[in-house]
């Protein structure tokens, strides 16, 4: 685990730069200088070209972490590098031929309310592909238990420059045209670089070794990846159908609302981004050696730590979310999306912490089983949105992806438990059930006294209050969670901590 904690904190602290830089970007410069119709075309742009790259990788992702046990071999790799260039790309030539096929559709289905996105349609392909090979980089740092610095490209350099492009577009330097085309580049950038570190670690090597593939692997592949796609469309298009069907429906504007409210949710599954990347290749070597205690103490403690750090996110969010939308920037036109900052929160927390679940559940035997459970989660959340995004707008959106992901969980991690017998569920986790439970009471109490002593309507008193409240909850929160003993890793670092405050004093 030495390994795993050291990357997932260099990943963790990576991720948190980059949720520092993107808040700014986000709420500062985006919402000051774009319209709310600019926000929601950036936005179903990078959606439409996640879904278009996701697919091309024809279940690439998951395909290396799986097989890459049986290809290593001491310091040999057998050519896995080679294969993970060479399919994605068939992947992409693929649906790019899908694409042109449903322009048409495509076009027709979003001219009425979202004309603006027909304009830059065609941008989603180098978009898509830039994403693609991004994304097949990184998956190779991974399995080398390298995912730091690609993390670092993905939190920090890709929010950099697309801050410097807002700043360009605000200050009328660039168009609507330079400012889409900025974020072309910005991700060909991050492919280069991910590329170069790839192959600075001098431990890859994109030579084929045909004498490695045999019948027998390569049919287990091409089944694995062939369920693996139909993952990989659920899963890419899951976080992006509801932005589709509000785009289309409601047009960019209440798009351009619910991705903000959607970046706020986000910042849940910061630590899942690196906790659960680095465990991975770890959980799938335990399933394949069949050491499913060790599997199941991986995924226990991946749930354990991300539900915890998950729901402190959450609380802190909530408590501040007034005081939020006043500070920023066109605040009153954003305010319409509160609500759906706490569905889509909700939604986060269950997804970070018991997707690894569903992947430990593509590490078996069981593999195929998860087309059921994928497409199940597709046909709920389109039933739902279709139902729901009419009636309810941007909240109706969100709720149907909080209801899609609850089915989902509840049959799939049902199934997991059965099957392979490892779960994520443990009693500590049932315990930061309630220890957020009653920290969320004693901000209502605190807030209710604040409120009777607080009487000036200047923002800097509330601002105060804030922090302190904040601060204060947080603190009780740290002792509970320690004399409940709820993580012996957390307890160990807060020891740590304690020992270094007073060798400083």
């Amino acid at each position: 685990m030495g390994v795993i904690i050291r990357q997932s904190i260099k990943g963790t602290i990576a991720n948190y730069i980059g949720i520092a830089v993107g808040f700014v970007t986000t709420f500062f410069i985006l919402t000051k200088y774009l319209t709310t119709e600019e926000v929601g075309l950036t936005r179903v742009l990078v959606d439409a070209a996640i879904l278009f790259s996701t697919l091309a990788q024809l279940g690439t992702g998951s395909s290396i972490l799986r097989y890459f046990p049986y290809f290593k071999d001491d310091d040999k790799n057998h050519g896995i590098f080679f294969w993970t260039l060479i399919i994605p790309f068939i992947g992409f030539l693929v649906f790019l031929v899908v694409f042109f096929l449903c322009k048409e559709l495509i076009i027709n289905t979003f001219q009425d309310n979202s004309a603006l996105f027909v304009n830059y349609f065609y941008f989603v392909i180098p978009i898509a592909f830039f994403m693609l090979y991004m994304a097949v980089f990184e998956v190779n740092a991974t399995i080398l238990n390298r995912v730091a610095i690609p993390k670092f490209i993905r939190e920090v350099v890709i929010r950099c420059c697309l801050l410097i492009g807002y700043i360009l577009f605000g200050m009328g330097v660039i168009s609507l045209d330079g400012l889409v085309i900025v974020l072309c580049a910005t991700y060909g950038l991050a492919a280069l670089l991910n590329l170069v570190y790839l192959l600075s670690s001098g431990k890859v090597s994109f030579k084929p070794d045909f004498k490695h593939i045999t019948k027998s692997l390569v049919t287990n592949f091409l089944w694995y990846t062939l369920f693996m796609v139909v993952s990989a469309l659920v899963n890419s298009a899951m976080p992006t159908l509801s932005s589709f069907f509000i785009s289309a429906q409601q047009g960019l504007a209440f798009a351009g609302i619910y991705a903000i409210a959607n970046y706020i949710a986000a910042v849940i599954e910061v630590p899942y981004r690196s906790l659960g990347a680095i465990t991975q290749p770890h959980i799938s070597v335990a399933i394949k050696e069949n050491d499913i205690p060790q599997a199941t103490r991986l995924c226990q403690k991946v749930a354990l730590h991300q539900f915890l750090a998950g729901s402190v996110i959450f609380l802190i969010i909530w408590i501040n979310i007034d005081l939020f939308f006043h500070i920023l920037p066109n605040g009153d036109q954003y305010v319409a999306g509160k609500w759906a900052v706490f569905i889509l929160s909700l939604s986060k927390l269950l997804n970070s912490s018991f997707g690894i679940g569903g992947s430990a559940l593509g590490y078996t035997k069981f593999y195929y089983f998860s087309l059921i459970f994928t497409l199940l989660l597709m046909v709920a959340s389109i039933t739902l949105n279709i139902v729901l995004v009419p009636k309810f707008g941007i909240n109706g959106g969100a709720m149907a992806t909080l209801l899609s992901y609850l089915i989902f969980y509840v049959f799939l991690l049902w199934f997991v438990q059965k099957k392979v017998g490892t779960t994520p569920f443990s009693w500590n986790l049932l315990k930061v059930v309630g220890l957020i439970g009653l920290l969320y009471l004693l901000n209502v109490g605190c807030h209710f006294v604040s409120s009777h002593l607080i009487t000036s309507t200047s923002i800097v008193p509330w601002l105060a209050e804030a922090v302190i409240r904040t601060g204060f909850i947080c603190a009780i929160g740290v002792y509970i969670l320690y004399r409940w003993n709820i993580s012996p890793e957390v307890n160990l670092m807060i020891q740590k901590v304690i020992a270094k405050m007073k060798r400083s004093s």
